[in-house]
């Protein structure tokens, strides 16, 4: 049955209208405590004041489940309105993880091969025969990129389609031999996104609608390469240096086919992160084969798998991805192993917002899953600065080395140099990890004169400190 653009139209605002009650209960009734919410908001407002970014969306997955969803700040300066949640961002560059998952669905149907020749379906590219195609995911084919610029250059304000960035640029000669170097090129993913039309006969978004949107649950996802983003969405600021904030002007049309063509809300990029944590669709020696770093023909290892991140966050596999266009910068971060996802769009380019709030909202859940004694720990050490700041150290909180280390003259010194300091302004933890049979904890203390200490303590099972050195 074939629906008018109407009736479409229609069933989009019911959907989204759907996902906004849903997005209220979540909120009334998520998974953080009001603790932990309360500290998230603190970190929201807190980036939104050192950035000036006009607003950011974040969602949050724990124990493989949306927990948190909230946006903050102004959707829009003039006239101003306040984010919601269900307003919609252009994610860029976080697409590309969605173009690696179509192809492994026309693998795992049988329709294509990760080696098989790019020439195979786009003979008329560059070296097409001698590439393969897990070479366009991995940014190792040699293509050049199209978009490395941070600004929309004056070509980019004209359309454009997708045979016309690869006629102009994948038809040059490679950067470098394939395999033999990683360089981050969008042009890869136009060629990629070309496949997926050639292989499945559907345009490549209704692919992703249909193959990974719908049994995923994710209802606003838009294609930017044919729509564009809604008035009641979030828009897209820049600025320069300290500069006012002013609307910014988008790409054309065409421009962001396959490496960056998708928008959406956080909580529907937090769908596609639960997906990922249990498995959802692909095989799992497929799943492995996206999230595995490719290694150049030299031996050398890279932190890219296909079409996404895979770093060793302190022991744990952390896939990540960023992403920048006009006027929006997003990031998203999964903790494979722990269920955990961090989800953070933001409405102006080029914005720090994002990344500073994951950095920080991270060690946050984190600390519940790997440092149950977190908490503990916390209040141990805050207790030890204020007995040095005096120039005493209760012994029955440390081991005989420690005793052992704090001389008189060192509790001397302490007392002399920590207590003119005052009160700590802030007094938290930054890691944990484990050595020599020790759980090694890191603190940061800020005090309202602009000082910054670094605490790193050892613990042993007893909970007594081995170590506690300020530095």
């Amino acid at each position: 049955m074939e629906y008018t653009t109407k009736e479409r139209s229609i069933a989009r605002r019911i959907a989204l209208a759907i996902t906004l009650i849903a997005l209220a209960v979540m909120n009334l009734h998520g998974q953080l405590p009001p603790e932990k919410a309360s500290q998230i908001d603190a970190i929201a407002a807190k980036v939104l004041t050192e950035t000036s970014a006009p607003s950011v969306s974040i969602a949050i997955v724990k124990d493989g489940k949306i927990a948190y969803v909230h946006a903050y700040g102004n959707a829009t300066i003039d006239p101003t309105t306040p984010a919601r949640p269900e307003m919609r961002y252009k994610i860029g560059s976080v697409s590309k993880q969605f173009m690696g998952m179509a192809i492994l669905l026309l693998v795992q149907d049988g329709k294509l091969s990760l080696d098989d020749p790019v020439g195979r379906y786009l003979p008329t590219l560059t070296r097409a025969n001698d590439l393969k195609i897990r070479q366009l995911l991995n940014h190792t084919s040699g293509y050049q990129d199209y978009y490395p610029l941070d600004y929309v250059a004056p070509f980019m304000t004209q359309d454009v389609t997708p045979d016309g960035i690869l006629d102009r640029w994948a038809r040059k000669p490679l950067d470098f031999e394939p395999g033999t170097e990683w360089q981050y090129s969008n042009t890869n993913f136009v060629a990629a996104g070309k496949i997926v039309e050639k292989v499945s006969g559907k345009t490549l978004m209704a692919f992703l609608r249909e193959c990974i949107f719908k049994p995923f649950g994710m209802e606003s996802p838009v294609d930017l390469v044919h729509e564009h983003i809604a008035d009641s969405d979030a828009k897209g600021y820049t600025r320069f240096g300290h500069g006012p904030i002013r609307p910014v002007q988008p790409e054309a049309p065409g421009w962001l086919f396959g490496a960056g063509e998708l928008a959406m809300t956080a909580h529907d990029l937090a769908l596609w992160d639960i997906g990922l944590i249990q498995g959802k669709l692909l095989k799992p020696a497929l799943m492995a084969e996206m999230i595995k770093p490719v290694t150049l023909k030299n031996g050398a290892p890279t932190n890219y798998g296909l079409g996404i991140g895979n770093s060793n966050a302190d022991g744990h596999p952390r896939l990540q991805h960023g992403g920048a266009v006009a006027g929006y910068v997003s990031s998203n971060t999964v903790w494979l192993d722990q269920g955990m996802a961090v989800v953070v769009f933001c409405n102006l380019d080029g914005s720090s917002a994002t990344g500073s709030i994951t950095r920080q909202i991270g060690p946050l859940l984190l600390a519940d899953v790997v440092d149950p004694q977190a908490t503990t720990q916390l209040e141990k050490a805050r207790r030890i600065f204020g007995q040095l700041q005096e120039g005493t150290i209760d012994q029955s909180l440390i081991t005989s080395d420690a005793s052992f280390y704090f001389t008189p003259q060192v509790l001397a010194d302490a007392a002399s140099s920590l207590k003119p300091l005052g009160t700590p302004e802030s007094f938290e933890q930054t890691s944990m990890t484990l050595r020599g049979g020790m759980t090694v904890r890191t603190f940061q203390i800020k005090f309202s004169g602009g000082t910054t200490l670094h605490v790193s303590t050892y613990g042993m099972d007893d909970g007594r400190f081995a170590q506690y050195l300020i530095q």
